[in-house]
């Protein structure tokens, strides 16, 4: 009896600590987050601001870049962001071209984000098409609601991706130097 209760209270204090790593980790991603887009809705913004709605936008997209990177250890962290950059380039890439010479119709978007497929499967990066075409299709319709602004849509988000990207490796790289990773809460 005595070592099923000792048992069950190792079993508690191994979920006791599991559930303060999860806090710690869940806490830690969320602050990056946070600090993403404190930096692009207040810093980036004073360098050239389209419009509050658009402000919110680009922290929104820094987070959710942030969010991307945040990986069970460093080197999947830097995958990620390699990925990610990958990605957002060449979604950048199309659509400024686009944005050059069309406005906003949404078959420019079909158009753009089959191009981007069919330019990532070429180079063998078909794991980055689901991204690309995500980052093309907000490019594309943040572009429909501000279409005099147009143009400027892909280099605002390529800034934002660039914050969260950059929050989010330093932030899982402090993490996993604390010993606080996805990973790690559960091996414990």
């Amino acid at each position: 009896m005595e070592a099923i209760h000792e048992q069950d209270g190792k079993r508690t204090n191994s979920g006791l600590h599991r559930l303060g790593r999860a806090i710690a980790v869940a806490t830690l991603l969320a602050i990056s987050c946070l600090v993403s887009y404190w930096i692009v809705t207040n810093i980036l913004s004073r360098e050239y601001s389209v419009s509050r709605d658009n402000e919110l936008l680009g922290g929104m997209w820094a987070a959710i870049a942030t969010i991307f990177v945040f990986r069970q250890s460093y080197d999947q962290s830097v995958r990620a962001a390699l990925s990610r950059t990958l990605a957002t380039l060449l979604s950048f890439i199309l659509c400024l071209g686009y944005f050059l010479a069309f406005p906003f119709h949404v078959l420019g978007m079909a158009i753009v984000i089959g191009i981007s497929s069919i330019i990532l499967t070429l180079i063998r990066r078909t794991e980055d098409i689901i991204t690309a075409g995500i980052t093309t299709a907000v490019v594309f319709v943040v572009a429909g609601i501000s279409p005099e602004h147009a143009w400027i849509q892909p280099i605002l988000r390529l800034g934002d991706t660039a914050v969260g990207i950059l929050v989010g490796l330093v932030v899982s790289w402090i993490g996993l130097a604390m010993g606080l990773s996805p990973a790690s809460q559960s091996e414990a």
